[in-house]
């Protein structure tokens, strides 16, 4: 099953290290990872999706836990929770199919960030089923570059 782990950790060096390494170890491919300072600078949220039984998975986090520079766990997999990925992707765009490309990136509220004299660069944010979705129809263009980060998340506010 495909978990999802939001950890809060100390901002220092070797600290992803450490995290990413027990996981590692215990034979477990992280199949995203995202870090990033919070709101509090001495504290990064690091963000891992990765496919584990429920009881590896609770072994995991126990082993976390017991980390000094970890502070919080959370598991977002079954939680209301909102998750984003960027992506860009660099297209084979001919003048003659440069505004066939343009309404795709239309559709999906993507941003052109740079025109080249035979590519267009198309920014889009989304979740794993929106990204996959543009991926999918620009294959048909011919994809020359892609590169997309590792999924952020963070639990929904409780309704008051």
């Amino acid at each position: 099953m495909k978990h999802v782990l939001s950890v809060l950790v100390e901002n220092k060096p070797g600290v992803l290290s450490r995290v990413t390494g027990l996981i590692s170890r215990r034979g477990f491919n992280i199949e995203s990872l995202s870090v990033g300072t919070t709101e509090d600078t001495t504290i990064s949220r690091l963000t891992a999706v990765m496919d584990a039984d429920d009881v590896a998975y609770e072994q995991i986090t126990k082993q976390l836990h017991k980390l000094v520079s970890v502070h919080k766990i959370s598991d977002l997999t079954d939680e209301g929770s909102i998750d984003r990925e960027l992506a860009l992707f660099k297209v084979n765009a001919t003048p003659e199919r440069r505004s066939e490309i343009i309404e795709i990136a239309n559709i999906f509220r993507a941003n052109i960030v740079d025109v080249g004299r035979n590519s267009l660069t198309i920014e889009v944010t989304g979740d794993e089923s929106k990204l996959q979705g543009i991926e999918d129809l620009l294959r048909a263009y011919g994809i020359k570059e892609m590169v997309r980060t590792g999924m952020i998340a963070m639990s929904r506010s409780t309704k008051d």
